[in-house]
């Protein structure tokens, strides 16, 4: 049957060799190994995906530089010369005024932060589940891909972003306060300034979290709280593993905010090409092994311990054998003769050109062949071979369902407990 032929439309969603779902393989080579074959190896549809990504995240740059302009305006304007003759309106004392404007400009922008990072969150459900797939398989990145990616771990990801922003507004705002209070030199401002450190260390370790609730819901069906709980379970249960593969994923968002000049613009380009699926490659990757360790065994070792299982007794395994040949019932070929095919007649021919005295004659010798047949069985079934079989036979079945029948007055035996779920990542179905 010729393929049928598709549209551009659909070449460009589906692919040239998509092969629908995904079946995960075992690597033999290291981790670290395999990340390096698939970012060299599939290079350029990791630039592909993070442009499509990156798209995803034109709302949360377009709202930051915005308040780098907003923020950048207000210093050229503000009454910071008030009393030198070129502010206006004249302010008499601009202690904690600029404080203030940036306190009041991020409660608005840093608000705006928690849709755009909602939005940019749809783009890194994507992302994460074509780079899984990579690791998992030999697959190819398609568009196709990406957008199951969406449908399917788009929940997931929402809730881990929408808690990462949450924190980091409500630590930035109370980072600005305290700033405010401590230029106007208010009492409550050591207070505040704790605070702003503890916030900004639960940004950090949400973060974290917020990596591993991404993973998670990846990879494994939960609803929200036990995907929540396992995120945390799996962030603090390993957490040196964690924080060191944390810092090898985000690397390049942090050179893009905090370094400047010549780097910044070596940052933007790194950005540009892979600052989205490259962490999202290194942490999926060490998601996936811990997996593996924590979580569920991996599929070879396993299928390793099934055939090193305790065999079967022989005679339940016998038992079963003749069940088996029970329910096709006796062979014809051993429980009755069989007359020879070159004894007696044989069915008459028909010619080329016949009449009804040819088809007389071919009903005749059917009829005959089969009187022949009749009177050959009757001749033979009582040989030793055919009573013989038949005899065992019944006797075999018949010691077979006086089995079954004191075996079902004695009651069935206790099936096995089901084995204990691992304690992470319960209740939840690997995908």
């Amino acid at each position: 049957m010729a393929e049928k032929r598709r549209g551009a439309v659909s070449r460009w969603l589906e692919g040239k060799e998509y092969e629908g779902d995904i079946v995960r393989t075992i690597h033999s080579s290291g981790r670290v190994r395999l990340f390096w074959e698939t970012f060299k190896g599939r290079f350029g549809r990791l630039i592909l995906v993070n442009l499509l990504t990156f798209l995803f995240f034109l709302p949360l740059f377009v709202v930051l530089f915005y308040r780098k302009i907003s923020i950048g305006g207000q210093q050229t304007i503000g009454p910071w010369g008030s009393g030198l003759g070129v502010g206006y309106p004249v302010v008499p004392n601009v202690t904690g005024v600029y404080e203030y404007m940036i306190l009041r400009s991020d409660l608005i922008f840093f608000a705006l932060l928690i849709p755009s990072l909602l939005i940019g969150g749809i783009g890194i459900a994507g992302s994460a589940y074509l780079t899984r797939n990579l690791i998992r398989t030999d697959g190819i990145f398609i568009f196709k891909d990406f957008l199951r990616g969406i449908k399917r771990g788009i929940w997931s990801v929402l809730e881990a972003s929408f808690i990462f922003a949450v924190i980091l507004f409500l630590a930035r705002y109370t980072g600005n306060m305290a700033n405010y209070y401590v230029a106007r030199g208010l009492p409550t401002a050591g207070w505040l300034i704790a605070s702003e450190v503890i916030g900004y260390i639960l940004v950090a370790l949400s973060a974290v979290v917020c990596l591993w609730m991404i993973a998670i819901g990846t990879s494994y069906k939960l609803g929200p709280w036990a995907l929540f709980k396992n995120a945390f379970v799996m962030a603090f249960g390993t957490f040196p593993q964690t924080l060191l593969f944390s810092a090898a994923a985000l690397w390049p968002i942090f050179l893009l905010l905090f370094a400047s000049g010549f780097f910044g613009l070596i940052g933007l380009f790194v950005f540009m090409l892979f600052g989205f699926t490259y962490p999202c490659l290194v942490f999926m990757d060490y998601a996936d092994w811990a997996f593996d360790r924590f979580v569920s065994p991996p599929e070879v070792p396993a299928a390793k311990e099934e055939t090193k299982a305790a065999p079967r007794d022989v005679s339940e395994a016998r038992e079963d054998v003749q069940r088996l040949i029970f329910s096709h019932g006796k062979s014809d070929l051993a429980s009755r003769p069989l007359r020879p095919l070159d004894d007696g007649a044989g069915i008459y021919r028909i010619p080329e050109k016949f009449s009804r005295e040819d088809l007389k004659k071919l009903r005749e010798s059917r009829a005959n062949m089969q009187r022949e047949i009749d009177e050959y069985v009757e001749a033979h079934k009582n040989d030793p071979q055919y009573v013989e079989y038949n005899r065992l036979f019944e006797e075999r079945e018949r010691a077979l369902r006086e089995a079954e029948a004191k075996s079902k007055a004695k009651g069935k035996k206790k099936a096995a407990k089901p084995p204990k779920p691992p304690k992470l990542l319960t209740g939840g179905k690997r995908g």
